[in-house]
């Protein structure tokens, strides 16, 4: 595989409510980078590692109020980050994530209102000194998404919630994209998936070069 000898690794996210697709992609993506010569880590959030992956397994089931969803889901990323992510990025490696600390702000701080500031401040502490390098938002309207999840599987808690939730999420996430335009590529996520993968791969290589 590429070694990135001296160079530290990159962080490319993907973002998006649920049935936006981008699971999918983020798979793409890392099978791209893979076939340039590249070593990927391939995770997502909240998991990635054994005590993060066992607060997935209640954070997706269990009731809760949106204070302590958000502290829930920090403290997966807190030993993702030690584990998984900071040692992947030292060793020069490129890591893919499904979802990171956009979905926060945009799920605990904007569908269950609980504001963008708190979350923003657990983002302070946790991890100031590191932002993703790309981050691809799939954009999509609720009420399509929706329909795909209903198509597709059983509803977690999070997926059952309704359309105005994830108008909430989605208003949240483009929120945070203005505040950020040069880390984010929004993708329409209504597009057939093979074009949405084009679109994708085409801003991809074009970052390579780049970086």
């Amino acid at each position: 595989m590429r070694a990135r000898a001296g160079k530290p690794g990159r962080l490319i996210t993907f973002e998006g409510i649920d049935g936006a697709g981008k699971s999918t992609h983020a798979s793409a993506c890392a099978e791209w980078l893979r076939a340039q010569g590249f070593t990927v880590v391939l995770s997502r959030e909240p998991g990635g590692t054994p005590l993060a992956e066992s607060i997935r397994e209640r954070f997706l089931v269990d009731e809760t109020d949106a204070q302590t969803e958000a502290l829930l889901v920090f403290a997966a990323r807190s030993d993702h980050l030690a584990r998984v992510i900071r040692p992947a990025l030292a060793r020069g490696d490129w890591v893919v994530l499904d979802r990171f600390t956009d979905s926060s702000v945009a799920y605990q701080g904007g569908g269950r209102e609980l504001g963008t500031a708190a979350v923003e401040a657990l983002e302070a502490w946790l991890h100031p000194d590191l932002k993703p390098d790309r981050t691809y938002l799939f954009d999509v309207d609720p009420a399509e998404a929706a329909r795909r999840r209903s198509q597709a599987r059983e509803a977690d808690r999070f997926e059952a919630e309704s359309v105005a939730f994830f108008a909430r999420v989605r208003a949240a996430y483009l929120a945070r994209r203005d505040g950020d335009p040069a880390r984010f590529l929004v993708l329409d996520a209504s597009q057939a998936p093979a074009r949405v993968r084009e679109l994708l791969l085409s801003d991809l290589a074009g970052q390579v070069r780049t970086w």
